[in-house]
């Protein structure tokens, strides 16, 4: 501890500004993914805090590290608060993130995903949920407690220190894994999207993945809303007693009373599975439980028509990247053919392209964002070799650790070389910034969590929290094991420290727990690196991350038949999303036909669009291996411009091409259109089936590169080429050959035969047919 002579006041006012920029950050973040004025301030007001107070204490590391490096003369020289305030404010960060982590926020959570109506009946079942669970957490640490009374002695503040040793520990564990995955793949993100090409060909290629899940989450929500209109049709028995509550849940479905003949007849089974489902006995436990279902169902049905439409919309604005090479001008198709029916009038997509000329569109779009991402993901490696090595050495050597090195400028342990300025402040902040965003980009992919998901102004209100919740529960621990890849005599200084870092070193097991288990970073940094969970998804059927096949690296590096069929399906998905969105298409412009009127209300609140639900007369026909046997080889994601499409790259091919393409897209939408006015955004409830595959023959030019054209034209020509007759000429057999046979056919032997016969069975004879005619085997 040290007593400081300069007055604080200007640091003071710098740390009250940063702080009221966060919360002005968090909030836009907030109302980025929540409606603000819908949501409740008893959800809204819990995790905004449980966001500000991890994005505060990414401030508060480096004002402590400055607050104790101090100069000969006993004088900071960076952003610096007296000791008392510093060991107050960390008093008040980490408990109050402690208490909404383990206690406010899982308890919230329940609450706002019960089905129940009564707000009391919400808080039993939300508090019985959070019992069991607080119930397993304290069985778990039972261990610890006694190891930590058997050691320390068995006091209040033993007891204190166990609990946050313990929640420092099963944060750390998240932590590290989660970073290290992030360490590898945000540079390697970064660097795929820098190729337009690469990027346009993986949204293609997941494009499918999503189209399915979608229609999944439609499907699913309609089974859920049979349900109710089965219960609403009951008038009898124990359906009386919850009238109100049934009539709620059919007026928030917006299922109609009648239905046409047609649609009765295609909606037939799913009437019979919900009728099915609904049990004799109608009790609130179960109102409760299907009202709990469709709220989800609602959610994750928004969830997937939103990462549908982005992901149409990135596939569009890529391709017309490729296609702006010819002309040196980009117009990108979503900001002209939107897939909202009321755009926003302040929006990237109609704002930003009425600033920028399609020439400087292309120049930033071509030229300029590729190579910034080519920059950013150079330095990101950087970055991440620097963090994993010094994660790796800290424990061995800290005057191996790299980050010790860019912050204090000097291996020397000595009052002089200990001074933290107000760059490596910063530097310190961009550092547990970068640590912080590698562990939560990972969160994201994560398949483990269940359905819960960041939508865009609609994320579910369980979601919210639980985010939040991980947030606050990952930041402590990575901000302790930052100031940890210090020299000890550094961070021994902080106020951090003497807060909760003597809790962890009260016991030998505390102390090398946070001192080696970081090394494990290692794990999920090579298991990225070589794609390691994308061959464990090729063996056990299932994958851990979100693009786990992506990570797999195949000999050659070319695609196998598997994803070619997939790549192909998802780009026949995008194009037909494009033309049912055209001016004049099915879905678009003045052309459009009617909406769906199940989904037209529901699809208006979120700002989304359904298609014209006319049924088509054409057959379905679903896949087969033999629409893939003869496609040619797809270029590996590494591709150059020169192994693309010709109709990208060549102008005078450009508008050939492009009516061809129609052509195949029509094609495509006229063979795969769903049937059935229970549509929401092309989905057909009834039926599920993929697009016919667009069949690539020899004639095709715009598939294939020069080894496969080659290699097609050497077959043809191998094909068409007259074979010559090497078949021997006719010779006179003689007459040892002959079996007797007289040299007209009319033979003179006995079917028994004699010593001929018996020379000619040396030669492989049978006796065929009533001659008793010899065959040699030549």
């Amino acid at each position: 501890m040290t007593t400081l002579t300069s007055s604080s006041a200007s640091s003071s006012v710098f740390f009250a500004f940063a702080l009221l920029t966060i919360s002005l950050l968090i909030l836009l973040l907030l109302r980025h993914y929540l409606p603000l004025r819908s949501t409740p301030a008893y959800l809204l007001i819990p995790v905004f805090l449980a966001l500000v107070l991890p994005a505060s204490i990414i401030l508060l590391v480096p004002i402590d590290l400055a607050s104790n490096a101090v100069s000969e003369d006993r004088t900071p020289r960076g952003i610096w608060l007296p000791d008392k305030v510093m060991l107050a404010v960390w008093r008040i960060a980490y408990w109050l993130t402690f208490v909404l982590t383990w206690f406010v926020l899982p308890l919230l959570g329940d609450y706002v995903d019960s089905g129940h109506r009564d707000p009391r009946a919400r808080f039993n079942y939300s508090l019985r949920i959070n019992l069991r669970y607080q119930l397993i957490i304290f069985t778990a640490g039972a261990i610890g407690l006694v190891y930590f009374f058997l050691q320390a002695g068995v006091h209040i503040t033993n007891l204190k220190a166990t609990v946050m040793a313990l929640a420092y520990a099963w944060g750390l564990v998240l932590a590290i894994y989660l970073m290290g995955h992030g360490l590898v793949d945000i540079p390697r993100r970064l660097f795929k999207s820098a190729s337009t090409a690469g990027r346009l060909r993986q949204l293609q290629s997941h494009a499918p993945g999503v189209h399915e899940r979608m229609t999944e989450a439609v499907d699913d929500l309609n089974q859920l809303e049979q349900q109710v209109l089965q219960l609403k049709r009951r008038k009898t028995g124990t359906a009386r007693d919850f009238q109100d509550w049934i009539d709620e849940l059919a007026e928030s479905s917006d299922l109609p009373e009648s239905r046409t003949a047609a649609h009765s007849a295609a909606q037939g089974s799913a009437d019979d599975i919900a009728a099915s489902a609904v049990p004799a006995v109608i009790t609130d436990r179960y109102l409760a439980d299907l009202t709990r279902k469709l709220k989800r169902a609602r959610h994750r049905r928004v969830r997937f028509i939103e990462e549908w439409d982005r992901l149409v919309r990135d596939a569009l604005d890529a391709q017309a990247i490729l296609d702006s090479t010819v002309s040196k001008r980009l117009v990108f198709p979503s900001s002209s053919v939107n897939t909202t029916p009321n755009p926003a009038p302040m929006t990237r997509r109609n704002l930003v392209p009425r600033l920028l000329t399609p020439t400087t569109r292309y120049l930033i779009h071509v030229r300029l964002l590729p190579t910034l991402r080519l920059l950013a993901a150079a330095l990101l490696s950087l970055a991440s070799l620097t963090l994993i090595w010094s994660e790796l050495t800290h424990s061995i050597s800290p005057r191996l650790s790299l980050i010790s090195l860019t912050l204090l400028h000097h291996p020397s342990p000595s009052p002089e070389n200990l001074k933290l300025g107000i760059p490596s402040q910063l530097l310190a902040a961009a550092w547990l910034l970068y640590m912080s965003t590698a562990a939560l980009s990972s969160i994201r992919i994560v398949r483990v969590w269940g359905n819960r998901a960041l939508v865009r102004r609609h994320t579910y209100p369980e979601s919210a929290t639980w985010y939040a919740m991980q947030v606050a529960k990952l930041t402590v621990p990575l901000s302790y094991n930052f100031i940890t890849l210090l020299p000890r005599e550094v961070y021994e200084e902080t106020a951090f420290y003497r807060f909760l870092g003597r809790q962890i070193d009260l016991t030998s097991v505390g102390m090398g727990f946070s001192g080696w288990f970081p090394m494990f970073v290692a794990v999920p940094v090579l298991a990225t690196l070589f794609g390691l969970y994308g061959r464990v998804k090729q063996i056990a059927g299932f994958g851990v991350f979100e693009d786990a096949d992506d990570a797999v690296e195949r000999e050659g590096g070319g695609m196998s038949r598997f994803e070619a069929r997939g790549w192909r399906e998802g780009k026949a998905l995008i194009e037909r999303e494009r033309l049912s969105f055209a001016p004049g298409g099915p879905g678009g412009g003045s052309g459009g036909g009617s909406r769906a009127a199940d989904a037209s209300n529901t699809q208006a609140t979120l700002g989304l669009t359904t298609r014209d639900p006319s049924p088509q007369p054409q057959s379905i026909r679903p896949y087969t291996d033999a629409d893939f046997d003869t496609d040619p080889e797809i270029p590996s994601s590494t591709a150059s411009w020169a192994e693309l499409p010709s109709s990208m790259h060549n102008p005078s091919t450009s508008s050939s091409t492009l009516n061809s393409t129609t052509n195949t897209a029509q094609r495509v939408q006229g063979a795969y259109q769903p049937q059935g006015s229970d549509r929401v955004r092309g989905v057909d409830r009834a039926h599920r089936q993929p697009p016919p595959p667009q069949r690539y023959t020899d004639s095709d030019p715009s598939e294939g590169g020069f080894l496969s054209d080659f290699a097609h034209r050497v077959r043809n020509t191998l094909d068409t080429v007259d074979k010559p007759d090497f078949s021997l000429p006719k010779f006179e057999r003689p007459k040892w050959m002959r079996g007797g046979e007289s040299r007209n056919g009319d033979g003179g032997g006995s079917r028994g035969g004699g010593a001929g016969e018996r020379v000619g069975r040396l030669f492989g004879r049978r006796d065929l047919g009533r001659d008793g005619e010899g065959r040699v085997r030549l």
